[in-house]
């Protein structure tokens, strides 16, 4: 084998081993490059403009819940740790709540019908007619009216069956909204807003755009974990 002149191929060798460490690194960098370090959690810089809320327009933190209709541990929330926050922190004035909708789960799924997105388009029909008062009564009965996460059950029919329990919402009007999907750019909209801020699952709740995280740095919605979020957010 013929040899460049003055080749070493002890050099050689580290030459090639230190080119495929930097690849490592490069390669490493890239795969986190976007994410937060551990601890650090997400920051999301949401346009909160026609966002339904609960609370006081005026009250200083702003808690923002980011949630999938058809999300099973997102029902669990809104029955058991919304409540205790409403109480303690939306009642009294110190926060308002948000609801962002994420619909992700159904074309997660593969499902034949994305009604993740319709049951989001169904609700922003609700608020479009009736503001945020409108739009928490609907969300409420969704949300009982959830079937199974794999399973096709937001259609645009039983979403309408849905809306005619709600208070002071017209349903042809609301028919008319589903059934044009006159919504459904808006929710469009929301979805890119979430997904720009790189949240991978429901319920993701985030207090004056940070995102709540536990003692460990993980990221939380229990009512513990985003209640000293509030107050830590009200000092």
């Amino acid at each position: 084998m013929t040899r460049l002149q003055g080749s070493n191929p002890n050099r050689t060798l580290l030459v090639v081993g230190t080119l495929l460490a930097a690849l490592l690194i490069g390669l490493a960098l890239l795969a986190v490059r976007g994410k937060p370090a551990p601890g650090a959690g997400l920051s999301g810089n949401f346009n909160l403009d026609g966002v339904p809320f609960v609370g006081k327009a005026d009250a200083p933190v702003s808690v923002v819940v980011i949630e999938d209709f058809k999300c099973p541990v997102c029902k669990s929330f809104e029955d058991t740790i919304a409540p205790e926050l409403t109480s303690k922190y939306i009642d009294t004035g110190k926060a308002k709540m948000y609801s962002l909708i994420w619909p992700f789960l159904a074309e997660n799924a593969k499902l034949p019908t994305d009604d993740s997105k319709l049951a989001a388009q169904a609700a922003r029909c609700a608020y479009d007619q009736g503001g945020n008062e409108t739009f928490a009564r609907y969300k409420s009965i969704l949300f009982r009216g959830q079937g199974d996460e794999s399973t096709v059950w937001a259609t645009k029919g039983r979403l309408k069956e849905l809306a005619g329990s709600v208070e002071g919402l017209d349903s042809a009007k609301f028919a008319t909204c589903l059934d044009t999907d006159a919504t459904a750019a808006y929710v469009d909209s929301q979805e890119k807003m979430v997904s720009d801020a790189r949240v991978n699952h429901t319920p993701t709740v985030f207090v004056n755009g940070k995102e709540v995280l536990n003692a460990q740095g993980q990221s939380s919605y229990l009512a513990a974990d985003v209640g000293r979020a509030i107050e830590d957010a009200s000092k």
